[in-house]
């Protein structure tokens, strides 16, 4: 599976972004996905992840009451949508697939495929 993320650009602080990660290739086999970020000087951390049938866990630190993670298998898209934005939420966001088991989910090396990133950037 191919993963194509998407969405991410400059925003003021408290406003919203969605993101989308376009997958292609062979998506018969069902998959769990996942957001992760990367900002410069640290290391990549789980933002959000839902299951093949709809399951979300989200990081509990930032990401709980603020970024929603959906997905539309007809589309083959996960999206996470991310309201009142802060400047430290200004990183790279990368999606990721998962196949098999929903376990784990907050767990990068856990995943099979990678998107390229998308940048999001968040003025004060």
């Amino acid at each position: 599976v191919q993963l194509q993320a998407s969405g991410g650009g400059l925003v003021q602080a408290g406003g919203s972004l969605r993101l989308s990660c376009a997958a292609s290739g062979d998506t018969s086999s069902t998959y769990s996905a996942g957001w992760f970020r990367q900002a410069p000087g640290k290391e990549r951390e789980f933002v959000a992840a839902i299951s093949s049938f709809g399951g979300r866990t989200y990081n509990d630190h930032f990401a709980e009451g603020r970024f929603t993670v959906s997905r539309d298998n007809a589309r083959n898209t996960v999206y996470l949508q991310m309201s009142s934005l802060k400047p430290e939420d200004t990183a790279v966001y990368y999606c990721a697939a998962k196949y098999g088991g929903s376990g784990l989910l907050f767990v990068a090396s856990v995943y099979n495929d990678w998107g390229q990133g998308t940048q999001v950037t968040v003025s004060s």
